[in-house]
């Protein structure tokens, strides 16, 4: 029991007591005693003061790193408020929100077009704005240790996915935007590096069982050793320090990262200052930090659904 409560209970039992004449019978003062103990019961029964809110966010599984070890925890301590991450494929979780199968304050995807599937009657109105605020180019990582390493450095790196053996990592391209952005990637290659057929000798079918995993847990099992390489994000291998390489500009795909508060949000209030935390100047130096590219912040949808403290953020932007 805290302090203050046992005070509260000590100074109202005394007030209770003290008027009580002296030289009354026992009756009395077993009812004066019982009385006492109803109160002192009552108070240690009542509800104390509400805990800060959980704020509760489904975010890009790519993000995992900046929003649990960077965002969350600076979230919390600058807001009173409790960050509760949920990470994932975007297009996954926007499915499992369309269907009801999971709640959530904030959506922060790695897709404008992911949003877009949640806006609009059709599509349950569960978005009606949203704010572009980062970006990441799609890399090929690979482990340092493993047998393919030196190949890495080399030989083009589309041809060491082509030698046999080699255990390759990627997204599933109907959940996550990133698994399609590296179905896209492959089919641009080809044309690119004039080498049709390469798309299918380096990934098979587009949903390879032998290849896509999780977004959450592919940097994981890439530094495991279980993979040799894989498709990421630019911020996830700089986050885990994954040696890298950069496709050439004109054919390297990029995540475009969105933040928005859904629809009947339970905890309105917490999504809206953890939003404006995310965008604003502490949240993009953690983003930095991290390896994204930030970039202008730019409205998409209805503006007049957009929070206050937001709203200001994106007028200082223009």
């Amino acid at each position: 029991m805290r302090p203050s409560a046992r005070n509260q209970i000590k100074e109202r039992i005394v007030e209770f007591t003290k008027g009580s004449p002296l030289g009354r019978q026992r009756s009395s003062n077993l009812s004066l005693l019982s009385g006492a103990a109803l109160l002192a019961a009552s108070l240690l029964s009542a509800p104390a003061a509400s805990a800060a809110g959980k704020v509760n966010v489904l975010y890009a599984g790519s993000l995992v790193n900046l929003m649990e070890h960077g965002v969350g925890p600076a979230f919390d301590a600058a807001s009173g408020d409790t960050f509760q991450g949920y990470a994932g494929g975007s297009s996954g979780l926007a499915n499992q929100i369309k269907g009801k199968l999971r709640q959530g304050d904030v959506f922060v995807s790695a897709s404008p077009k992911v949003n877009d599937s949640l806006m609009g009657a059709a599509n349950g109105d569960w978005v009606s704005w949203y704010v572009t605020f980062a970006q990441s180019p799609v890399v090929i990582g690979y482990n340092a240790s493993s047998k393919f390493a030196a190949d890495f450095k080399s030989k083009p790196w589309y041809q060491v996915l082509m030698e046999p053996g080699i255990k390759i990592g990627r997204t599933d391209p109907k959940l996550d935007p990133k698994g399609a952005l590296t179905v896209t990637l492959m089919q641009q290659v080809e044309t690119f590096y004039k080498s049709p057929g390469l798309s299918e000798k380096v990934l098979g079918a587009p949903d390879n069982p032998e290849q896509v995993l999780p977004e959450e847990i592919l940097v994981g099992r890439l530094q495991s050793g279980q993979l040799d390489a894989g498709f990421f994000y630019s911020t996830e291998t700089a986050d885990a320090k994954i040696p890298a390489l950069a496709l050439p500009p004109e054919i390297a795909p990029k995540a475009v990262y969105t933040a928005t508060i859904l629809h009947n949000a339970p905890n309105a209030d917490g999504a809206d200052k953890f939003v404006a935390f995310l965008l604003g100047g502490d949240g993009q130096s953690l983003m930095k930090e991290h390896g994204l590219g930030v970039q202008k912040l730019t409205l998409s949808g209805d503006a007049g659904g957009v929070p206050k403290d937001l709203q200001m953020l994106l007028d200082q932007a223009k």
